[in-house]
Parts: C-alpha cells; sequence; structure tokens
C-alpha cells in the first residue's frame, strides 16, 4: 500500500485537473484483467490503462498492432469490473479510428458503452486532429498521446527516442497545445527529451503523463508486467523494477511441482 493515502474518492477529469493544479503527481499503471485491476486500485493508484500493449505482455505480440477492438473492449470491462476509485482509461486499437473520423467515434462509443471506462486513448498529432474533435464532441474524454507511438512502429522504423531535433520538438508543442485546444483532459508524452516533456507539461493546463519524458511532467505511466519484474528480456532505460515477481512466481510454481511429484501435496489437512 502507498504511503501516500489515497481517499475512496472517483478519480475525474476535473479532479486530474486539480491534482495538477495543486502540483499532486499522478500516478498510473496499466491492467488487463480483473484480478490485477482490483489490486493495483486498492494500491492507490489515480489511473489505469487498459493498454493495447495487452497485444505484448498478455498474448506475446511484438507490436501492439494486432489487437483488436473486440479484444480491447473484452479487457477494458474486465478492469472496470475490478476498479472503484482509478480514473480507466482505454486505448483505442490500430485500425479502429485511422480509416476515418467518423470509424473513431464509432469505436470510441463502443467502448464506452461496452466496458464502462471513464476514457479513451488514441495516438498522434494531426493526424487525428478531426477524429478526436468528433469524439469530444459526442461526450468522450480523449486521453491524447504524443511521441514514440508505438502503433507507428513500422513507421518510425523502431522503438527509438522522438523529438530529439528542434523541429520535431516544436511541432510536438505545437500538436500538444492543439490536442488540449481540442479537448483532450490529459496527454501521454512517450520516450521523448526530458526537457521537452517540462516544456509541454509547463505550457499546457491539463495533466501531462511521462513514460520516457523525465521527472517534472505532472505524472508517470509504466506497463504493470514491466514494473512488478515479470518479464527481464525488456529493459528500456526509463524502466524501473519495483520487484521482482517472475523470480517468484517460478520459485512458487517450482515448489507446487515438487510438491505434487512428491505427494505432499495435499497432505491429510487439505483433502475431504
Amino acid at each position: 500500500m502507498s504511503k501516500h493515502q489515497a481517499d475512496g474518492k472517483k478519480v475525474t477529469t476535473r479532479r486530474l485537473i486539480a491534482m495538477k493544479q495543486a502540483g499532486e503527481r499522478i500516478a498510473m499503471l496499466t491492467a488487463y484483467d480483473y484480478t490485477m485491476a482490483k489490486l493495483v486500485d486498492a494500491s492507490g493508484i489515480d489511473m489505469i490503462l487498459v493498454g493495447d500493449s495487452a497485444a505484448n505482455v498478455m498474448a506475446g505480440h511484438s507490436t501492439t498492432l494486432p489487437i483488436t477492438l473486440d479484444q480491447m473492449i473484452y479487457h477494458g470491462a474486465s478492469v472496470v469490473r475490478g476498479v472503484k476509485r482509478a480514473m480507466v482509461v482505454v486505448d483505442m486499437p490500430f485500425g479502429s479510428y485511422q480509416t476515418s473520423p467518423i470509424e473513431a467515434v464509432q469505436s470510441a462509443v463502443r467502448i464506452m458503452k461496452e466496458t464502462g471506462a471513464d476514457a479513451v486513448k488514441l495516438e498522434g498529432g494531426s493526424a487525428v486532429y478531426e477524429a478526436i474533435r468528433l469524439i469530444v464532441q459526442a461526450g468522450i474524454p480523449v486521453v491524447g498521446h504524443l511521441g514514440l507511438t508505438p502503433q507507428s512502429v513500422h513507421q518510425f522504423g523502431g522503438y527509438n527516442l522522438q523529438a530529439k531535433e528542434d523541429a520535431a520538438a516544436h511541432k510536438l508543442l505545437e500538436e500538444a497545445e492543439t490536442l488540449e485546444r481540442l479537448g483532450c483532459c490529459a496527454l501521454v508524452l512517450e520516450k521523448i527529451p526530458a526537457v521537452l516533456g517540462k516544456q509541454v507539461a509547463d505550457r499546457l493546463e491539463i495533466p501531462v503523463i511521462g513514460i520516457g519524458a523525465g521527472v517534472d511532467v505532472d505524472g508517470q505511466v509504466l506497463v504493470l508486467q514491466d514494473m512488478l519484474g515479470l518479464d527481464e528480456g525488456f529493459s528500456p532505460k526509463f524502466l524501473r523494477r519495483f520487484a521482482l515477481l517472475g523470480e517468484a512466481v517460478t520459485s512458487a510454481i517450482g515448489e507446487y511441482v515438487d510438491a505434487v511429484k512428491d505427494s505432499t501435496f495435499p497432505n491429510q489437512n487439505e483433502w475431504y
């Protein structure tokens, strides 16, 4: 449990703004299922992202591209059922909003109706302006995402640091300001220089959540499985492991296997 005791009051878009204004950092993690979402929520987290990273950590794909809208709705609904306090944001997967703004609204409406989530998130800047405008107009809170946008990994040629050059940094700043004007309730910045992360956070009134964007943004997000140390094969610079649960899990399962094979499980207190 966090030493920063969270009250039971639901985290909403208005509360996120109040947290930024008060200088209170926002803690965000991913979750993809009921059991883990319930634990994450009870630990005092402010926001839970049902990320399209489920394609990686839940399904074993090398990119986020394969996951479908139906699958994201399944994960989103599972998470919502386990959450009482945190604001739940569901990623709009690749292919659910790029074709047309109308498709984007239809996808966002499905997510909200079928999951009970509090907001949707989609990646990109100028290419998705109209989609964001229409989704917000439909009454759906939107979280933007700039910098490294994993759905564009093939266009980028890898998961590289973004907005390093002055022109790219200037463009990102402009896009961030536009996303705020269009009505985004928050913005995720991924894998950009820390100085640029601070500039964006200082300029915007909405909260800016970083992942590899330095400490001077309004909050941080990590993939739950990564920060719990369930997969030690993934080690980007921005990742801190707060536990090594992969070792604990394999050790526990190994003990179970031994107990079964040695006939020490179940014992007489564990059968009827």
